[in-house]
């Protein structure tokens, strides 16, 4: 018989130990997927490794890609370790770009700056908003976040498709000869983007610098606040928080809040970093809120470990665009990334389940055999304190 068992604790090494084995488990099916499909491994690796480690300009785009990854990773984070599925962060980045991109455009003019924290602010209030839906109807109405959240994600994404493709709104550039030809955003001012400063030939955005700042927070406000200490424990068991006095309809808001502005902000560093006007179409196609929950799962939901799974993402995404080609279809790109999410999935459910294996015994044979059959447990699996379960025949001998 198999049996999962959820662990009560988790040893660092074994968060990091499982992580490392999904990825080789991966990395040698996705090996066999290409030797099948007569494309060498060998060389698709070293061109990956090239175009997105080894290179300045390739190591600078995976920064740029990692960024909002990381820290959609990092909203996920926070919420799953309290048990509450925030499956929304795709929706709360696309909020966040909104709303940097439209206070950026409404400070023209202002010194770049104040600008960027603007935009800032702005992003991780919109997330926010839009993270609360869920959060007071998980907290309140005891309604599945996950599915709120999840349709959640296609309001925002056809609400910023209509301020840009639909509508005449203020995030639309209807002056340019670009914006009468075809729907796009309108830039926002070139002193608000996101610096990235060099190291060598290697820029370091500011959005990554950003989410190394708030791993760190995340990181403490999980394993050193008051904070922390509530969500282990309401993760642990909603009922003995609420014995223990916590107030966890709170709790869940306030989480969700962290939880949404994380994702905002997200959205903030890919207008500033990447796209530099709300682009729908583009911020849509990359979903980097989804690839966020892999890196979550990727890093067991460890803030630091999420800091790195987010920038092995970036780095497969940066090298994946570069491989696409007449004798490397797109498909195959789509497979690779298909194939390292199911591999850290499992891998995400092994740190948080153990499996047992176990004979059965001849009673549970025979009952399988015999549903209506009535069979006696094992001593192994009688609860202590109680009568165990004779029939008439044991009770006679017994002289019952």
């Amino acid at each position: 018989m198999i049996r999962l068992e959820r662990r009560l604790t988790t040893s660092l090494w074994l968060r990091l130990v499982i992580p490392i084995g999904s990825l080789l488990v991966a990395f040698l099916i996705i090996t066999i997927v290409l030797m099948l499909s007569h494309v060498s491994p060998w060389s698709t690796y070293s061109s990956m490794v090239s175009a997105s480690i080894t290179s300045a300009a390739g190591l600078s785009e995976t920064f740029v890609i990692a960024t909002p990854i990381i820290l959609t990773g990092l909203c996920a984070t926070m919420a799953f370790r309290m048990g509450i599925y925030n499956i929304g962060g795709e929706g709360q980045l696309y909020m966040g770009a909104m709303a940097a991109s439209g206070v950026a455009l409404e400070l023209k003019g202002s010194p770049g700056f104040v600008i960027i924290i603007a935009m800032t602010v702005a992003a991780a209030l919109a997330g926010c908003v839009w993270s609360l839906i869920p959060g007071v109807l998980r907290a309140l109405f005891s309604t599945n976040e996950i599915l709120v959240s999840l349709m959640l994600n296609y309001v925002a994404g056809y609400f910023i498709s209509y301020l840009i493709f639909d509508s005449r709104s203020y995030w639309r550039d209807l002056t340019s000869a670009a914006g009468q030809i075809y729907p796009i955003g309108k830039a926002i001012p070139a002193n608000s983007w996101w610096p990235a400063p060099q190291i060598g030939n290697t820029g370091i955005p500011l959005g990554l610098m950003l989410a190394l700042v708030l791993t760190i927070a995340s990181a403490i406000l999980l394993r050193r606040t008051t904070l922390g200490l509530k969500i282990r424990i309401t993760a642990g068991s909603v009922t003995a928080a609420r014995y223990a006095g916590l107030k966890v309809r709170r709790l869940i808001i306030v989480v969700m809040l962290i939880s949404g502005a994380l994702a905002g902000i997200a959205g903030a560093a890919q207008v500033g970093s990447a796209s530099h006007a709300l682009d729908p179409a583009g911020v849509e196609q990359v979903q980097y809120g989804y690839a966020g929950i892999v890196a979550a799962a990727l890093g067991a939901f460890d803030p630091v470990l999420v800091f790195a799974g987010g920038l092995l993402l970036g780095a497969i995404t940066s090298a994946g665009s570069t491989l696409v080609g007449p004798s490397f279809p797109v498909g195959l790109v789509g497979t690779i990334e298909w194939i390292v999410l199911f591999s850290v999935i499992s891998g995400a459910f092994l740190v948080n389940y153990r499996v047992r294996w176990r004979r059965r015994g001849r009673g549970e044979e025979a009952l399988l055999a015999d549903p209506d059959a009535t069979s006696v447990p094992p001593e192994s699996e009688q609860v202590l304190g109680e009568q165990p379960y004779l029939s008439t025949s044991a009770q006679v001998t017994r002289g019952g």
